[in-house]
């Protein structure tokens, strides 16, 4: 194999997380972003990717400035970004950090549900925008309150993250229900029951699942019929998980209650962007920037496991790989 020389092609993604655990141990050529048009170019003579969400689609993989590369680190835990079948072709491995971010995930699914629930920030606003000040009574009703005991939380995708946010759930008397994998060969497990049961069911219906040709507009507009007109939505995994127009016009015509949402179609977005545009208008609609993920704990964990994976493919061990 030839020496590692490493290329970081997002690594503003990881914030003010130090790379000298990199750097220190090997070849490193560092970018803060890529843009499509500069991936292949970056890629020539290095033998090792990270990246988070900079794509690899066969025209990157078949590039021949891509002809020393040898592993893809992906520093997140969806692999959706690669192509794998166009990486295994090429014999390039690709390995992932599953798990990671469970406990920052989870924490911040708690607190968008919360959030719909109690409107806290909402509040907060209102005191800074003078309204408080003006009641004639000692408290200020604006807006609309529940408790979430005894409410039912549906989770679709019970991996780390989804296992995570249940524990967290049932700790505020939440019932949790559990759906069986969409696009699943085999019987569900014990316990799990089909989205289209889930959902009528489900005070709140929680995203957790990865983004795969099964789930691609998993919520869709016969998925939103089936909500209670007083559920939330929460989705912090993959935005191509819900058909945006048909969950902007549920919440339209009040439909659904409320949804929250850590991720969305693209991201950035563009300024034009229907879910950014339907946050400004709706006060039933919160949109927040792909940021569940990002506690500083999860930052270090996540770049600890990624040079944990590349020194263990250096070294001839299968870590992590999912191609």
């Amino acid at each position: 194999m030839k020496p590692a020389k490493i290329v970081f092609l997002d690594a503003a993604t990881y914030g003010d997380a130090s790379l000298r655990r990199f750097t220190a141990v090997w070849d490193c050529e560092i970018h803060q972003a890529t843009k499509p048009n500069e991936t292949i170019t970056r890629l020539a003579g290095r033998t090792i990717a990270v990246t988070n969400k900079v794509a690899f689609d066969h025209a990157v993989l078949n590039a021949a400035e891509a002809r020393d590369l040898a592993l893809i680190a992906v520093a997140a835990t969806g692999t959706d970004i690669v192509d794998r079948t166009a990486a295994a072709e090429r014999g390039i491995k690709v390995c992932n950090v599953p798990g990671y971010a469970a406990q920052s995930v989870a924490q911040f699914t708690m607190a968008l549900i919360l959030e719909l629930a109690t409107r806290a920030a909402r509040y907060g606003g209102a005191v800074k925008a003078g309204e408080w000040q003006k009641s004639p009574v000692f408290s200020l009703l604006i807006y609309p309150s529940v408790e979430l005991s005894g409410k039912k939380l549906g989770i679709v995708g019970y991996g780390n993250i989804g296992r995570a946010v249940a524990r967290m759930a049932r700790g505020f008397g939440m019932e949790v229900l559990v759906a069986a994998r969409p696009g699943a060969s085999s019987a569900p497990p014990a316990g799990r029951i089909p989205l289209e049961q889930l959902l009528p069911q489900a005070d709140v219906v929680s995203l957790h699942c990865p983004l795969t040709p099964q789930t691609r507009n998993l919520i869709n507009e016969q998925s939103l019929a089936l909500m209670k007109p007083s559920a939330f939505l929460i989705n912090t995994a993959r935005g191509a998980l819900i058909d945006e127009p048909a969950l902007i016009l549920a919440l339209q015509e009040n439909r659904l209650a409320a949804a929250a949402l850590d991720v969305i179609s693209q991201e950035p977005p563009a300024a034009d962007h229907p879910m950014v545009l339907a946050a400004g208008m709706l006060d039933n609609l919160l949109v927040t920037p792909h940021t569940a993920w990002s506690a500083r704990e999860s930052r270090e964990r996540l770049l600890n496991e990624v040079a944990e994976n590349i020194a263990a493919f250096l070294g001839g061990i299968e870590r992590n790989l999912v191609a």
